[in-house]
């Protein structure tokens, strides 16, 4: 991020700071939705991140560190929506009827859908570090500075979210047990 940018937005210059939104509302929304796993929840969270970055922007003491500051604070959205309570909603999108589907595509639904399922059985706690270190492919010391955790906690999330995952999939990769009548 453009350091002038920020300290711009800092002294109230909305159009620095809509330069600024719109320049990180997609990459937002994009990491919320991988740790929410729910469009709407993370559409909400992206918006609450964004309104918490332009009411505290006067107060980040070191504008080079926006980056990590404006994560916390979508980490922190993203923790409030998460504790909400919703009703289940689909987050399905229409496919093309007329296009075929080559096999190596159906494979990769199936692998995709598998991962999905067993990543949703994280916490929060375990899917906000993985998002952040595989996705935003940062160091595990700053996903721990964005978290606000020490780094062998962050650490430590990385490696039961990861074994959580490895055997999430191994146990739905597994044939289901029928039961003698």
């Amino acid at each position: 991020m453009d350091t002038d940018l920020v300290i711009r937005a800092q002294q109230g210059d909305t159009a620095a700071f809509a330069a600024i939104a719109s320049a990180v509302a997609d990459r937002f929304l994009g990491v919320a939705r991988r740790i929410l796993r729910d469009f709407d929840l993370a559409e909400d969270a992206t918006q609450q991140a964004l309104l918490a970055v332009w009411q505290d922007l006067p107060q980040l003491r070191d504008p080079t560190r926006f980056e990590a500051w404006s994560h916390r604070l979508l980490v922190r959205a993203c923790y409030a929506e998460g504790r909400k309570e919703r009703r289940w909603a689909p987050n399905l999108r229409l496919l093309p009827v007329d296009e075929p589907v080559p096999d190596d595509d159906l494979s990769s639904v199936v692998d995709r859908d598998l991962i999905e399922r067993g990543f949703r059985r994280l916490s929060i706690d375990h899917r906000v570090v993985v998002v952040l270190h595989l996705y935003l492919d940062l160091p595990l010391g700053r996903v721990a500075d964005i978290v606000g955790v020490p780094t062998g906690t962050a650490h430590s999330r990385l490696h039961h979210a990861m074994r959580a995952m490895r055997a999430a999939l191994d146990a739905d990769s597994r044939p289901p047990v029928r039961e003698v009548s």
